[in-house]
């Protein structure tokens, strides 16, 4: 029971890395507000729909939280989409671009403007914003503004890390490595040669499963991090660390 009483909003709740993060907060104690483009999904204690890169959809979730729970202790800003028309900074299109900017990194921002003065109001809290290990990395199969978006995301929880520091905010960048989830099996369902092309490049020899990045994410959000913030924090199977793998 690492985050009993904690109340907890988490943004992409309706499937992959946050539906698992809301069912472990949950199974750990954690109150949680799920946020997605619908509201029709389970495993929550208040499912809101919203386009957490609205500005005003954003503010109506976090007073919904404040006003049903009376606090806010945890933000797990995760929503994010990685279309597959983001490709190469040549062939991408500037609305492809706008488009992943707008879902992965305004809603990242969105979510701190208007969720960290709660978490202020009560005393402080855990803010973990998805990055990923893009944000580290560079990759031939570019997807540039995914990429993009990752990166600013990784500057933006680190400067935020530092800022709220002595006022008892804590800001990580979550940083998944490839993780097998319903978007990258899409992504690959059409052509294996893509999946076992990044396979190759990881020391585990596998994708993470979802729950992996939700364990990491709980530790995040829960006070056995006290001592953690402005961090990078890698759940990438080693990838980031790798050179030559494992046969």
């Amino acid at each position: 029971m690492r985050l009993r009483d904690k109340v907890c909003v988490i943004t992409g709740a309706a499937g992959g890395i946050g539906a698992a993060s809301a069912e472990l907060f949950r199974a750990q104690g954690a109150t949680v507000i799920g946020v997605d483009l619908g509201d029709d999904f389970d495993g929550v204690d208040l499912a809101l729909a919203a386009d957490v890169a609205d500005e005003a959809a954003v503010i109506e979730v976090m007073r919904r939280a404040r006003e049903e729970y009376g606090r806010i202790d945890v933000l797990f800003n995760n929503a994010g989409i990685s279309p597959d028309d983001d490709v190469s900074v040549l062939d991408t299109t500037l609305e492809a671009w706008q488009r992943v900017q707008d879902v992965n990194l305004r809603s990242v921002f969105l979510c701190c403007k208007h969720g960290i003065p709660h978490l202020l109001d009560t005393g402080g809290g855990s803010v973990i914003n998805t990055a990923s290990f893009v944000a580290v990395m560079g990759a031939a199969t570019s997807q540039i503004s995914y990429t993009a978006s990752k990166g600013a995301v990784l500057a933006l929880s680190r400067e935020l890390g530092v800022e709220f520091a002595r006022r008892g905010v804590r800001v990580n960048a979550l940083c998944p490595g490839p993780v097998d989830t319903p978007l990258l099996r899409e992504l690959y369902a059409s052509d294996p040669a893509k999946a076992a092309r990044r396979l190759i490049h990881l020391p585990m020899g596998r994708f993470a499963d979802a729950r992996e990045i939700a364990q990491a994410a709980v530790f995040l959000a829960s006070d056995e991090s006290s001592y953690i913030t402005a961090s990078t924090f890698m759940v990438d199977g080693g990838l980031s660390g790798a050179y030559v793998t494992p046969e």
